[in-house]
């Protein structure tokens, strides 16, 4: 049976809130303006939420000004849906048109701007895209000289790394969603399913339970262990002494979760018994550390050092989490790399992973929220030992 839902979409309070704190983030940056080209940024400051982005025929725009709302640069298809969004401005052309695709339009929005050598943030760094033709993209820089177009990556990021409540509400939502379709894992499959059919299966049991869609699908299952976490599911039928993993990114109202579990077929080996160990302490260490005015740098050695009991990584296996929102992977990561701060309200993957025996690895992976006094966790956290079925 589906959960009980909150209510989908926002108040217009929520983008009005958005857009302020990002206009008051710009003049501190000395910004004229924000020219955001992808889906994520698209919707987080206009509500425009849509599975058209699938298609890459054509581009969409969105100009954050100074002060104002944001005005709307986008294909006319997309014109009825955008007006029922919070914008008033929406300029729209016939596309797809590949000798100037929005281009023109664009161009007489920004021209202004380019004539008194203003300050145009656009997205850059890490985890971004540009999302429109390169050779359309110079032509309309050249279109725009003395425009500048500073990095405002941290800017935009800084601002989706923290939720608000009603953003919160729906993460736990389909987080309890993705726990309850996991719970029904030991009755759903059995020894001798192919590993496509539990794919399926799985599938199957989160749509019943709510969730508008699984986009994010991926395990596997090997004797003592596997080898591989994001290969397409095979004919493979489990196997007594499998290790299966099963990591869900499910979808409601436009947001992910995304944790893993992971299950014994028949009783398991020693070595994935230790493995399994070690990461549930290490997601322990994670949780406790998880707390406002840690760094990621200080979550990741807190998990790595219960890691290190079994797999002395050091610092190359990448990160052990991130952030987690409307997209399956967010800024930040738990890295060495990563110095962010965590703050209350972000919501976050803890990840611990390491390897065992002979090229066999595991992965264990929860959901959680920063409050006040520490980390809340959104997913129903996994048994301290490895279920068996």
């Amino acid at each position: 049976m589906p959960l009980n839902a909150p209510v989908r979409g926002f108040d217009q309070s929520e983008f009005e809130t958005r857009t302020l704190n990002a206009q008051k983030r710009m003049a501190e940056q000395n910004l004229d303006g924000l020219l955001l080209l992808s889906e994520p940024e698209v919707r987080y400051f206009s509500g425009f939420q849509t599975l058209f982005w699938q298609s890459p025929t054509r581009p969409w725009f969105l100009f954050v000004p100074a002060s104002g709302k944001p005005i709307a640069i986008i294909p006319e298809i997309g014109a009825a849906l955008m007006r029922q969004s919070w914008l008033e401005d929406i300029r729209t052309w016939s596309a797809p048109a590949p000798e100037d695709d929005g281009i023109s339009l664009l161009t007489d929005l920004l021209a202004p701007l380019a004539a008194k050598g203003a300050r145009l943030g656009v997205m850059k760094g890490h985890e971004t895209l540009l999302r429109m033709p390169l050779g359309d993209w110079e032509r309309l820089v050249a279109n725009l000289p003395g425009l500048e177009m500073p990095d405002a990556t941290a800017l935009v990021q800084g601002l989706r790394m923290v939720k608000s409540p009603a953003e919160i509400e729906k993460l736990a939502h389909i987080c309890a969603i993705g726990s309850s379709t996991f719970a029904r894992i030991p009755e759903i499959i059995s020894e001798g399913m192919p590993l496509e059919e539990v794919f399926r299966g799985f599938r199957r049991e989160a749509l019943l339970n709510g969730a508008d869609d699984v986009p994010y699908l991926v395990g596997s299952a090997g004797l003592g262990g596997y080898e591989d976490v994001i290969a397409p599911p095979s004919r493979r039928p489990l196997q007594k002494g499998d290790i299966l993993m099963l990591d869900t990114g499910a979808t409601w109202d436009g947001y992910f979760c995304d944790f893993d579990r992971n299950y014994a077929i028949g009783t398991p080996d020693d070595e994935s018994r230790r493995a399994y160990d070690v990461l549930f302490r290490a997601t322990e260490a994670g949780l406790a550390a998880a707390k406002p005015g840690q760094t990621c740098r200080g979550l990741f050695q807190a998990m790595q050092s219960v890691i290190a009991e079994m797999d002395d990584q050091g610092g190359d296996i990448g990160r052990l989490g991130h952030g987690l929102g409307m997209q399956l992977t967010e800024q930040p990561s738990h890295a060495a790399f990563d110095n962010t701060v965590l703050q209350e309200n972000m919501v976050l993957t803890l990840e611990p992973s390491l390897g065992y025996g002979e090229k066999r690895i595991m992965v264990h992976e929860e959901n959680i929220v920063i409050r006040a006094d520490g980390a809340e966790l959104l997913s129903t956290r996994a048994a301290p030992e490895m279920p068996i079925i």
